[in-house]
Order: C-alpha cells, then sequence, then structure tokens
C-alpha cells in the first residue's frame, strides 16, 4: 500500500531527475528562461501524474510509465542495471512495486534486500522458508521481489 508520503518523495525525486537529465542540458543548449519556464512548469505536472502512475493499481501501466522515464531518465545503449542503492531510492522503490526489475530475471541477495527494504539476511531466510523464489544459476528470481512487494498486506480486503 502506498501513502502520499510515497507520492510526495517520488514526485521531488522525478522533479529533481527532470531538472538534472532534461532541463539543466536544455537550459545549457538554449540559455533562454523564456523558452524553458513553461517545460519547467509542464514537467512538474507531468511528475505528478508519472508517480500516480507508477504508483497506482494499474500494473501495465505502471510499467509503461516506467519503461519511458528509465528510457528517458537513465538512456544508454546496455540494458538498465541500476546499481543496487538505486533500489533505494523513491523511483526505485516504485519501479519495482510496479514494473519489477527492467532488465534481469534474478538479482543478488543484497540486491533483492535493497528491493525489498530488508537485508540480505532477511532475503536468506525468506528464500530458505520458501517466500522468495531461488533462481537456478545463482539469486533470486524478480519475479518472485515483483510479487511479494505487490501481495495484498493483512487488514485490507
Amino acid at each position: 500500500m502506498t501513502t502520499t508520503r510515497d507520492h510526495v518523495e517520488l514526485v521531488a525525486e522525478l522533479v529533481r531527475l527532470l531538472e538534472v537529465r532534461v532541463i539543466d542540458p536544455l537550459d545549457i543548449l538554449l540559455n533562454s528562461e523564456e523558452l524553458l519556464a513553461p517545460i519547467k512548469d509542464r514537467l512538474h505536472v507531468e511528475a505528478e501524474v508519472w508517480a500516480a502512475q507508477l504508483l497506482g493499481p494499474d500494473r501495465r501501466l505502471a510499467t509503461l510509465t516506467a519503461a519511458r522515464l528509465i528510457g528517458v531518465l537513465f538512456p544508454g545503449d546496455e540494458p538498465f542495471d541500476p546499481p543496487e542503492q538505486w533500489w533505494r531510492t523513491p523511483l526505485g522503490r516504485a519501479v519495482a512495486r510496479g514494473a519489477g526489475h527492467p532488465s534481469a530475471q534474478a538479482v543478488s541477495y543484497s540486491t533483492a534486500g535493497a528491493m525489498l527494504g530488508i537485508t540480505r539476511q532477511g532475503v536468506h531466510d525468506l528464500v530458505k522458508r520458501g517466500k522468495l523464489g531461488k533462481h537456478p544459476d545463482g539469486g533470486v528470481t524478480t519475479s518472485s521481489i515483483h510479487a511479494r512487494l505487490n501481495r495484498p498486506q493483512e487488514g485490507t480486503p
């Protein structure tokens, strides 16, 4: 279950990333506050919408939104494979919950812990108890992490 705090933190991170990765380069190229002001305003509004989509109940929409944002904010020729600490950010948490890992079928125990917000030992315990899937080649299946993040919480209908 997501909270208002989750939404506010995610919007703040999206705005920061958009400013650094989109607005600042445009500012360097265009050197025109007049041109950039409406773009900044629009991106702030869109950050609210994207945060709602990432945190909302529609998993398909969350996955599409995550893919679009990752493609723009973290461009590259290789599949997106963020560092462990990225999964602890508001965007990383939202992507893990909404879309899962964008490019891996399995991750290390420490990355699984980062995605779940628990320790590596906690991941070991969950694998041992059959609550997370162990990948045949090692590590933890990203599908089991995604399923765990989206399981119904106690007390919810």
